[in-house]
């Protein structure tokens, strides 16, 4: 549930950035009239991401055995990658997203133009959050637990949204981007471990140094109950985990977290500085 929740109100939030942003300039520029194309744009998007994720999670759920373990290992990489992928881009394009946005919206000469635009860019997040929710359900909670995470991530995203929109000059959300995100990228080294997890089953590796235990806890709140609930949705914390899923987790976390935390290089007049982000600065 953790897990889902920081997804969602991650991904959820970006969304409302989004869509703050395209309502902004839509007014700004005297075509209030189109704001409805991109609500539209957003609920188709929005209910095809929902038909997907329904429709792939039952897909899922019919596997067992091999093919279950090939499914989950797989996906749980892919979930890592794009997650990783999401998050360093975000870090270097953010502050262009308002400029880019804006010069599609001058460039749609319809509403439907307008739907497009709202329609690819919430579908785009919305795919992320779907791949996202289904690493975090095999990796850790119940289906029931994502889902509830997923909605209270977006309930609160949507009220953030909000503020943005109507205060998002004052506010500066470079801070929580980047707490999130270092928050995502432990979640995704649990996933880096859970693939490798799973994957070693499917091809059915047991003996060996690589493939023993690096510690094992039997009892106490690391083993079981709420806390280990937690740590494992979150961060792909495990009881007993083999040495190569211990190695394969820190070798992904460390080279992750120092491109993503290293410090900016200035900006020179052959790079640019780039420019601020509308209604919100983010990393």
């Amino acid at each position: 549930m953790s897990a889902a929740f920081l997804i969602t109100l991650r991904e959820g939030l970006e969304i409302s950035i989004v869509l703050a942003i395209l309502l902004g300039y839509l007014v700004k520029t005297g075509r209030a009239d189109r704001t409805g194309a991109v609500w539209t744009g957003a609920a188709i998007a929005a209910v095809v991401c929902v038909i997907t994720g329904i429709l792939f999670n039952t897909l899922v759920g019919e596997f067992e055995g091999k093919s279950e373990q090939a499914i989950e290992g797989f996906l749980a990489l892919a979930a890592a990658i794009v997650l990783t992928w999401m998050i360093l881009w975000m870090r270097k394009n953010a502050r262009s997203l308002s400029g880019d946005l804006r010069s599609k919206v001058d460039g749609a000469t319809s509403a439907g133009a307008v739907t497009m635009i709202a329609f690819v860019a919430v579908a785009r997040e919305g795919f992320e959050t779907v791949l996202f929710l289904l690493g975090a359900e095999t990796g850790s909670s119940s289906g029931a637990a994502v889902v509830l995470g997923g909605v209270l991530g977006l309930a609160v995203s949507a009220v953030v949204g909000v503020l943005v929109y109507r205060f998002g000059k004052n506010i500066d959300l470079r801070v929580f981007f980047k707490i999130t995100g270092v928050l995502l990228i432990f979640f995704a080294a649990g996933l880096v471990g859970k693939a490798v997890h799973e994957l070693r089953e499917l091809v059915g590796i047991e003996d060996g140094w690589l493939f023993e235990p690096m510690w094992v806890i039997t009892s106490g709140p690391l083993a079981s109950g709420t806390l280990y609930d937690f740590l494992k949705g979150l961060f792909g914390w495990s009881a007993d985990p083999e040495r190569i899923r211990v190695i394969a987790y820190f070798a992904y976390l460390v080279p992750v977290l120092w491109m993503f935390l290293r410090p900016d290089r200035p900006a020179t007049e052959s790079t640019p500085a780039p420019a601020e982000v509308e209604p919100a600065q983010v990393p």
